[in-house]
């Protein structure tokens, strides 16, 4: 008899541990994320990114979708053309080497985005002195980018449907002397000829250094100025157009470098960080309402170059973890200020001395040796979590970019176990999002997990408060 009444009580604490997990199981609720913007990622690096380099699976790998290569124009260009020699028949350029890495990237199974630089030495209409870089002939590079995309249009080799215009053209390193209305131009010429090939093609402009600087040797215009003067659109809380000139492009980039942490501001006001971005959005916006912008397709908003440097190696860097957390926080901050595309700089970190170490990898005798960081995870699979009033708001894009269902789970300090709280389906982009209605507390951590992607970087719901204003490759203090 007892054993029968001990088997009955066995019976029972397991029919109401079945019970408690059952409800506990239904307590888990799960949300649905709404329709969104992207947020696709790229990667920029100009030293690992060599002809069919294994470089480019691994970016892959770590989330990446698009490369941005920035080409020499005079690396495909004749030293001295020929007599009969057509500036825009695609015949006329050796292709060898630049076709190589595009066929590498296109099997690796990311997107090309081909950056015009650097033209031959007879394309020059102002020639390059010191540390100033000049300006090409604009009729000559409208000539060029016919060629580029008319052998790029699938015909006779791989197909490319998007070109940037140049590097930073607000900086005297990169176009020289720094005009506006001579970048304007120089858009407009290659929208001309790339649009004419294919409407399918994307021009992409800007790509501004976030910062004015003025040196004895050179010197760079603050982005904001430099835009309103391309865009010819005035200041102010009600902009009016400033002159009848048109600028055609499809996307407009930049390179918000930022010092302090990834909602901070630029020092001045024409500048633009992390935390400047509605501005300048603002600003585009302005400039297509008013029609000084027009585009072939609908309107879109890039970062093509930003990253945080790491510490290790780079002594005054961020440190390891700051930098992760900042790097989930950064690609949520340029997402919510309606950047589509965030293209990262480093894949791996420079070897010393340079102050490049903002890699996805540190730097080893071989690509194939290199060692992830923790940042690359963050790349991968952002996740972030903020303490509201009761209630705990989640963001993240999964690493597949696809309705993978995603779980949340939360824990209390660093070490604690590890509880399921919620699962949100992510929308066609694979971004999912939340208001989370819990009694948490600062000391409480969250993290994320997919088939596919894996687990997140936990996230703590504690700000942290470094004692140094860290910047992409140190600190100011």
């Amino acid at each position: 008899m007892p054993h029968r009444l001990l088997a009955a009580g066995a019976v029972a604490a397991l029919t109401c541990a079945v019970a408690v997990s059952a409800a506990s199981a239904q307590a888990v609720h799960t949300y649905a994320t709404p329709a969104t913007a992207p947020l696709r990622t790229g990667l920029f690096d100009p030293y690992s990114f060599v002809g069919a380099s294994s470089a480019f699976g691994m970016a892959k790998a770590a989330g990446a979708s698009f490369v941005r290569i920035p080409f020499n124009w005079s690396s495909v260009a004749p030293n001295y053309p020929a007599s009969g020699f057509d500036a825009a028949n695609p015949d006329d350029y050796a292709w060898g080497g630049l076709d190589q890495t595009v066929n590498a990237i296109e099997t690796a199974g990311l997107t090309p985005i081909l950056d015009i630089v650097s033209p031959p030495s007879w394309a020059y209409a102002v020639r390059p002195k010191g540390k100033n870089a000049g300006t090409p002939k604009v009729a000559a590079l409208g000539q060029f980018a016919r060629a580029l995309a008319a052998h790029y249009n699938g015909k006779t080799g791989p197909v490319v449907r998007i070109y940037q215009v140049w590097n930073e053209p607000n900086n005297s390193l990169d176009l020289s002397p720094v005009k506006p209305a001579t970048y304007r131009s120089m858009i407009n010429a290659v929208a001309a000829s790339v649009h004419a090939v294919s409407k399918a093609n994307l021009v992409v402009a800007g790509a501004l250094d976030p910062f004015s600087n003025k040196t004895r040797n050179w010197h760079s215009e603050a982005p904001l100025t430099y835009m309103r003067a391309l865009l010819c659109v005035s200041g102010g809380a009600h902009p009016h157009r400033t002159c009848k000139n048109q600028v055609h492009f499809d996307v407009w980039s930049h390179h918000p470098y930022t010092f302090g942490g990834p909602f901070a501001h630029a020092r001045l006001p024409n500048d633009v960080s992390l935390g400047d971005l509605s501005k300048m959005r603002a600003l585009l916006n302005a400039g297509k309402r008013l029609h000084r912008i027009v585009p072939v397709h609908p309107l879109q908003f890039w970062v093509t170059e930003f990253a945080w440097g790491t510490s290790p190696p780079r002594k005054g860097a961020a440190p390891l973890a700051l930098a992760s957390r900042w790097t989930a926080e950064s690609l949520y901050q340029m997402w919510r200020s309606g950047v589509s595309l965030v293209t990262w700089f480093l894949l791996e970190d420079r070897p010393k001395p340079s102050p490049y170490a903002a890699g996805l990898y540190y730097h080893a005798s071989s690509l194939q040796k290199a060692r992830p960081k923790t940042v690359r995870t963050a790349f991968r699979f952002p996740f972030v979590a903020y303490l509201g009033k009761g209630t705990v708001s989640i963001w993240g894009r999964d690493a597949t970019s696809t309705k993978t269902l995603v779980t949340i789970q939360r824990r209390v300090g660093s070490h604690g176990r590890w509880r399921t709280v919620a699962r949100i389906e992510p929308n066609r982009y694979g971004i999912f999002r939340a208001v989370l209605r819990t009694a948490a507390t600062k000391s409480y951590w969250f993290r994320a997990s997919a088939n596919g992607s894996g687990y997140s970087l936990p996230f703590s719901l504690t700000v942290p408060k470094p004692k140094r204003k860290y910047g992409p490759w140190g600190s100011t203090g």
